[in-house]
């Protein structure tokens, strides 16, 4: 995900191949997108839990690890909506892909309009016109269109990190996230057993939103299992 102060998706670009990331760069550039690239898939690996995009263009033929193996990987604890951008075009390859849980598979050549129309019918997919933009419990109130948070009427100040954990409360709240999930969805699966790391990150969080951070009412724990958000009137 792009930060707080930046309106434009961004998509992650996985593709060794330079001249083909310079097209797609110029491509969604064009058509009002922010590009951040990788150039292996061990890079782009690292990308997606570094800059939490709002979408994924992922080649399969990379040069370190196939985008199959990328594409499950990405899958193990994110939900981004992926485009399969690849020369190959094996019905298999299709299907594989899909199965492993890409939203879309585009054959190059392709053209640069068809590319832009899936890419944007995958991002109303995961963001459908229905869901709400406005998250209040309390006295809580995130604009999730503009990445406004406000306790009591007063602007509170967010790390993107921050952000990002708050955000996964609001998606699933009331519900209860376990510490690997947090983990998993905020910093990556390789972190899921660093529960000190999450716990000091949730500290930083009530000190900001709880009225009383020693007895938080909104971000509550769970013992043993994990945090849930609270959904009050």
């Amino acid at each position: 995900m792009s930060n707080a102060s930046d309106k434009l998706p961004v998509v992650l670009v996985i593709e060794d191949e330079v001249q083909m990331r310079r097209l797609l760069r110029l491509s969604l550039e064009r058509g009002g997108f922010q590009v951040v690239e990788a150039r292996s898939g061990d890079e782009g690996l690292g990308e997606a839990v570094r800059c939490q995009p709002d979408a994924v263009l992922l080649d399969l033929g990379l040069s370190d690890i196939d985008g199959q193996i990328v594409l499950k990987r990405l899958r193990e604890w994110s939900q981004v909506p992926i485009l399969i951008v690849s020369v190959r075009n094996h019905e298999d390859d299709k299907i594989t892909a899909l199965d492993n849980g890409a939203n879309d598979y585009v054959t190059k050549p392709f053209s640069t309009g068809e590319l832009l129309a899936r890419l944007r019918a995958a991002l109303r997919s995961a963001h459908p016109p229905g869901e709400k933009s406005v998250f209040q419990s309390g006295s809580l109130n995130v604009d999730l269109a503009t990445r406004t948070v406000k306790v009591n009427g007063q602007t509170v100040k967010l790390t993107a990190t921050e952000y990002l954990l708050l955000h996964l409360f609001i998606r699933h709240a009331g519900k209860v996230l376990t510490h690997g999930q947090l983990l998993r969805e905020v910093w990556g699966p390789e972190d899921i057993e660093r529960i000190g790391y999450l716990r000091v990150y949730m500290a930083y969080l009530r000190e900001k939103l709880e009225t009383n951070p020693a007895e938080p009412e909104l971000l509550v724990t769970e013992p043993g299992v994990g945090y849930r958000l609270v959904v009050k009137e």
